[in-house]
Formats: structure tokens, sequence, C-alpha cells
């Protein structure tokens, strides 16, 4: 599954490739002894690049300002050649044998030779070239002023051109702390690419400021409005189908009266006239997992074969089956049976279509050990020996991102209780079949029911974990945010901006957050103008609903406070964008048993910040790798991207991406150039947003980008940069085989002694409530628990004191 590395940033690659024993090449080859024929070049007042075609020799077998860069197993050859588009020389860069790696002739990273950028500012750059071999990128490079010099991201593959032909890109935002960039054309597959005439132009800054068309307090915090009609079913599972519709997966509902009936719902929401269908549904799809497949459908997987019994000796359990939801016919299909039992699954889409999950509860209640694999090829769960195991037990909905060589990152995102042992992150390599430990992150058993992302764009490759909590000891949940760039050789979390704090109901309604308060249940959510939405959450377990939400830049790293969600958005909630820019929130089901049917809606800040720019046509919306789409906008734009489409649980989803499509642009008609790397971007369908200079993004177009059959390189990788290539935490390699993990029965936090199933009375009271009879009944009639049954004999929390069969009864908070 993952795909070997190339073009890793020039500063590290010896020691990588030594530290892999590949046959390497110096990265860069200085300017060595040799004759200066002419005076440098410099740069135009408009072009920054010096020495753009290659007409001013160098101090050894390269022009002036520009290196030799590359590695891997490879045999090549730089030429300065006379067939030049202008001028006497042109730069041929040749492979005539590749096993892996790539070759590069870039500028000169120096400060003579580098162009000076500006952060927050994009360039077009330009070249012309001939190639023949499909297999050739721009790739770009950039200047830390803190970190040095490092691989930034590849912008275009050149389309086969046997006479000279003009190839122009423009950049995404220079990041923060960048002062200088370095870039030229790779060659990763054998043939060879000729350049000259290289330019490079800033972009001019937009001549209109944003005009501001709501109140001044929506145009600064964007507005959320209650829709008028409800949610009829009570749905935890939310998906964005590519007609533009969401799927609402409800399954019994965690309604343990609606599970005994056979009841099991789903409903679809169609946001162009705010209907719902409800949808017949064959199982209890409660707590499965859920993914979209290559071809737009969505794989769920497992759900609840049982409820945990009345005493709580026996938990929930995971059935096998699985089936597939067809957007077209609104109906579900079986596929065959997972090989265990998966409660609480993770789900993650790879780059050739093959879906891995892991985690769960097995159908006796125990932890499932084992790794399965859905084939795209073959449209069925694999048979257990064809699927690399670890035996390792990853807990509940454990967030796995898929990394852009094709492993996974396993964000410390997960649910209920304590993480996994070691540092709680980890990367999982599923062809070597190890486990990396990854260390940073902060608090990692209170890290239960946060939010992970993929910072926007995916090539950046960092991930943002936020808040958490851990529902077996109950503290209050806290406001951490943690970051890590996995660009990094030796990746790990860095202490990121605190959660800003709001308000929360403490049963008395809303109060200001003290001291560390944070939350849980947090949702997260990418917006097409390249920041990420986190909104709801609660303090406590299923207790405490905080309202706040704000807008975390990745650029800056900082936190916006805006409008507040007025409803309640805890457990069972969701967040999720819709293809008009929005996001819709959902549910709310708190310890009591209840449920929150109202739908909420927010409008952000870039909704009122004047006309939105229009896609007028998109030329084609079926996609391949490395292409180069074309699209019409009506007017200027400053970026494109494509946004995978929610299929969010439990604050988790970790197919959630935001992927950057550098432009080519020529007044109203915009080249979009599609990355070639499909573990950036998995195979399927995408939101198309196309972004103003103010950040105002258009109405979203679907496209479908399609799977590894695009891959054009002879070995069938992608052109893929070499990240987190030498992590130093402690490798696990394959435990002994067995057939679960043991997980007790009050895995879910609540005490089934108590009251109906779907109430949760909680196994450990929040720490500020004394551990008396008095002050835990106060707090479950704070809380609107009502009459609770006494399941049995047993009382572990001393709720019966005068044992008459009901908790906190009559007489009860007067004991000791």
């Amino acid at each position: 599954m993952r795909s070997p590395g190339a073009g890793a940033p020039h500063s590290k690659e010896s020691r990588v490739n030594r530290r892999r024993r590949r046959t390497a090449f110096l990265a860069v080859a200085g300017l060595t002894a040799g004759l200066l024929l002419t005076a440098p070049q410099s740069a135009s007042a408009a072009n920054l690049i010096k020495n753009p075609g290659f007409e001013t020799a160098g101090t050894g077998d390269m022009p002036y300002c520009w290196e030799k860069s590359g590695w891997g197993d490879n045999d090549f050859t730089f030429t300065t050649t006379a067939d030049a588009h202008t001028g006497s020389k042109a730069m041929k860069v040749e492979l005539t044998r590749r096993v892996e790696g790539d070759r590069k002739a870039l500028i000169t990273e120096s400060a003579a030779c580098a162009p000076v950028v500006t952060p927050g500012k994009q360039y077009d750059l330009g070249l012309w070239y001939k190639t023949t071999t499909p297999d050739a990128a721009i790739t770009l490079f950039r200047h830390d002023t803190t970190s040095g010099w490092q691989y930034w991201t590849d912008l275009r593959t050149l389309d086969m051109a046997g006479s000279w032909t003009e190839a122009t890109v423009r950049t995404p935002e220079v990041p923060a702390g960048t002062d200088r960039i370095s870039w030229g054309v790779s060659v990763y597959g054998t043939g060879s690419a000729t350049t000259d005439d290289y330019t490079m132009d800033q972009v001019p800054d937009p001549v209109l400021p944003p005009e501001c068309t709501g109140t001044a307090e929506q145009c600064a915090n964007g507005k959320w409005d209650v829709l008028p009609t409800q949610n009829p079913v009570r749905s935890m599972h939310s998906v964005v189908l590519h007609n533009g519709k969401v799927l609402l997966i409800a399954g019994s509902g965690n309604d343990e009266s609606m599970f005994e009936a056979g009841t099991f719902t789903s409903a679809v929401y169609d946001p162009a006239n705010g209907s719902y269908k409800v949808i017949p549904t064959p199982k209890d799809m409660f707590c499965a997992g859920h993914v979209q497949l290559q071809d737009g459908r969505v794989l769920v997987m497992s759900g609840n074969k049982g409820y945990p019994t009345a005493d709580g000796r026996v938990g929930y359990q995971g059935y096998k089956d699985s089936y597939v939801f067809d957007p077209q016919t609104e109906t579900y299909s079986k596929t065959n049976d997972m090989n265990d039992g998966h409660w609480y699954p993770s789900a993650t889409i790879l780059g050739n279509g093959d879906v891995i999950s892991f985690g769960g509860l097995k159908e006796d209640s125990t932890g499932s050990v084992t790794a399965e694999l859905f084939s795209e090829a073959e449209q069925q769960w694999q048979p257990l020996w064809k699927v690399n195991q670890t035996w390792s037990y990853w807990g509940l909905y454990p967030s796995m991102i898929l990394m852009q060589d094709g492993r996974l990152f396993y964000s410390g995102s997960h649910v209920f209780g304590n993480n996994i042992p070691g540092t709680g992150s980890a990367i999982y390599d599923y062809d070597a079949n190890t486990t990396t430990q990854v260390p940073g992150l902060r608090n990692k058993d209170e890290r239960d029911q946060s939010a992970s992302v993929l910072l926007p764009p995916a090539q950046d490759q960092k991930v943002l974990t936020l808040g958490g909590g851990n529902i077996d000891s109950n503290p209050e949940a806290n406001r951490l945010t943690d970051i890590i760039d996995l660009k990094q050789p030796n990746p790990s979390y860095v202490a990121g901006p605190p959660i800003p704090q709001g308000t929360v109901d403490l049963g008395n309604g809303p109060v200001p957050q003290t001291g560390n308060q944070g939350k849980m249940y947090v949702s997260a959510v990418l917006l097409p103008d390249g920041k990420v939405l986190e909104t709801g959450g609660a303090l406590h377990n299923r207790a405490n609903p905080v309202y706040e939400t704000s807008i975390f830049d990745p650029a800056s790293e900082t936190f916006d406070p805006v409008a507040v969600d007025p409803e309640a958005r805890g457990y069972h909630s969701s967040a999720f964008l819709l293809p008009d820019g929005r996001v819709m929130t959902t549910g709310d089901n708190p310890g009591n048993g209840t449920w929150n049917h109202d739908v909420s809606v927010y409008s952000p800040p870039y909704l009122f910040k004047g006309p939105r720019p229009q896609i007028t046509s998109v030329i084609d919306t079926e996609w391949n790798y490395g292409d180069t789409q074309r699209i019409t906008v009506d007017r200027p734009i400053a970026k494109a991207e494509l946004i995978r489409p929610a299929a969010v649980t439990h604050s988790s989803d970790p197919n959630q991406r935001f992927v950057d499509l550098p432009l080519s642009v020529d007044g109203d008609n915009v080249d979009l150039n599609v990355t070639s790397n499909p573990n950036l971007a998995p195979p399927g369908w995408y939101m198309l947003f196309a972004v103003d200079a103010n950040g105002v993004p258009s109405v979203a177009k679907w496209v479908h980008l399609q799977g590894p059959q695009a891959l054009k390189a002879t070995d069938a990788s992608a052109h893929v940069h070499d990240f987190a290539d030498a992590p130093e935490g402690k490798v696990v390699k394959p435990g002994k085989k067995r057939t679960s993990q043991k997980v007790s029965p009050t895995i879910s936090g609540c005490d089934r002694h108590y009251g109906s199933v779907n109430v949760c009375v909680p196994t450990d009271f929040p720490a500020e409530v004394k551990k008396t009879t008095a002050a835990r009944c106060t707090w479950l009639k704070t809380n609107e628990y009502g009459r609770l049954k006494v399941n049995g004999k047993d009382d572990p929390l001393n709720l019966d004191t005068n044992r008459d069969g009901i908790a906190c009864g009559k007489g009860d908070p007067a004991r000791r």
C-alpha cells in the first residue's frame, strides 16, 4: 500500500537514503571549478528567475543558479543542450533506467539565486518544455526561516510533448515563515524532459476589498439558522452523497425498544428543498463504520448486534454484516461478511480504492484485533489470510488518516476511555506490518472523543487534534490542541493554541467556562477557504453541553471565535460541509436518553463578503491523476480545491481532506492541475470549489477522480516524496496471533445497573460531584434522568439506600 518515496528535501536526502541503503546520488551538485563564460544575468523586474534560459554558464557542468538534485536507483544524465526554445541553451534531464527515485534540475538553494517570496502571496510560474515521458512534474521547495530548506509541493504533471510547449501554474499562498523558494522539473520515469525560458511573477493583490452584504455581526462571525423541519430519525452517522443529498443513518438510534422491535431507520436529506425521505434499513447500523467508495456508493460496516444486558454483565456486540448504500436507488444491498464483528470500527479508503478497517467490539463484546480489508477490485471483504495482521487492538473509532505514501497515521483520537498503550499516536505501515510510536500528544488518555483532521491543504501533511476527555474517569474535558507535521523526518506533535472557551450548561443554564474547561464530542469541518470550523461538544460524559464555535486558521495557527450554534451538540452529534459552503449540524443524545431532532445550519463569514464566484463550466467531470482539467469562471479566482465529502460519526471522519489544485490562469479559463498521487486524494467523488482572493467560495461542482489505473510510472507508483521517513519512536512488530482483546462491559462509561439501556448513568460521576447518594441523586435530577429502576440486586453507586428497587427514590438521598 505504501508507494516509494521520491524527491525528499535536499538537506536530508543522502542521510535518509543511507538509512534505507538505497543507491543514491548526492542531492546537490554545488558550484565547482570551471570557467564563468559570461557575466551572471539578473532577473528582470517582472521575472524573479535568474538565468531563466540557462544562457549563463556556472562554475561547473551546470548553468549559473541551477543545480542537480534527485535520489534513488536510476541511471541519468544532465545536459545543457543547444536544442533551445530561445537562445542557444536549454536543460535536458534524462532517466535511461529507473527502479525508484527521480532526477531534477532546480534553482540553486542560495541567497544569490533562490527567488525571494512573501508569505501569503501567490506566484505564477512558467516554462517551456519538451518531454518523452509522462512522468515529469513541476516541483517546489521552500526555505523556512526556522527549519531550512524543505519540500513544499508538486504543482503540475507535464503532458508529453514532442515540440516546445508552454506550461504555467499558480502556486498556493506561500506558507508563513518562508522567505525563498526553489523549483524546477523532476523526472520520475524513464525518458527525458528538456526545459527552457523559466518565468516567475508575483500575482497582483486583489483590487477590491470585500463587500459586506450582511450585518456587521454576520460579516465578522457568520450566522446560524435552526431549520424549520426536524430530522425524523435519531441519526448519529452523516454522509454527504455525490448528488448533494445527505444520508443520515440511525439504525435503532440508541433506543433499545426500537432494537427489540426490529425498527431500524435511515433518512436522506435534500438541502435543495429541505425534505427528508425515510429509507428502509436492513440491520441495526447504530455505531457502524462507513466510507465512500470510488464510485460514490457508501460502504457501511458492522453495527449493533445486541445491547448490553440489564445487569451490565454483557456489553455491546458488533455483527459481521456489511452493506453498500447506493445514492441513485437510495437502497442498501448486502456484501459478504467481515471476518469479525466490529461495533465502532475505523474506516479509511486507500489510494488504490481499497478500504481498511480496525478496532471495535466483536460479537461476544470483546475487542477485535483483526484488520479488515475491502477490495475495490473484488468488491468484497478479503479472507483473513489475505490481510496483514499485527493482532493489535486499536480501540473504538480509532482515527486512521491516510498519509501521502500510503501509510496510516493514528492521530490518537478515539472513542471511550483510555488510549492505546505507548505514546497514544503512531504510524502504521501495512506493507512492513509495523507500528511506530509517535511522540508529543499531550494527555493521551484524555483524548476520548477528540477530533482530528488533516489540515488544508493535504499536500502539507499536517494533522490537528482538538479537545477530548475520558468517559471512565470523567474529568472536565480539556482545551488541548496538538499539531503534527508529517513532512518532518522524525515527526512529533507540538502544542497548538487552546480551544477558545464559551459557555457551559451545568444544569441551570449556560454560564461562562472557567479554568481549563474545554470540550469533548467536538466536531471539526474543513471549509473551502482553507480554514477549519470547530463546533459543539460537552464538558463531561454525555452531560453539560458547551456552546462555542470558532474557526482555526492553519496559516497562523490561531482560533477566531465566531457565532455559536444555539443547539446542544454533544454525544452522537455530527457537523459536515454542504456543497453550497454552509455547515450542517445534527443530533445530541444526553445521558438521560433524550434526542435533539433540531438541525442547525451555519453560514460562515465568507458568505457575507459580496458576490460569490461561479464555476460556469467544467469541461470534464471525470478526472484522472496527473490531469490538467479546465474550468471557466465568471471572475478572477485565487485558488481551487477538491474537498472529499463527509462521512462522519462520533467526532470522527479520517477521510476528510482538502486537496489544493494549482492553477494556470488565462482570463476566465482556468486550468486545474490534479495531483498524480492517489494517496493525497483517494479515488472517489469530490466537491470542487473555486475561491476568490477574499476567501469567498463558489458553490461546489461534483467531479469524479479515478483510481490507480491512471498512474503512468512503470512501477505503478506516483511521484511521492519522503515524509516521516526517519521516525525514532518504538517500533512494534506483529504480536502473537490471538482471537480478541478483553474489554470491560462498561466501556461505554454507563452503569447498566440503573434504568433502561439507552440511559447512561455514569460509571464515574464528574469530579465535582461528591461521592454521596445525595450529591449523585441531585446531579441525576438536575440532568433530568427521571425514575431509574435498579436492575438486579447490585447497587454499585449506592443510589438505592432503602433498597426499594428505585434509584434515588423516596428516602434514598437522606441516607449516606
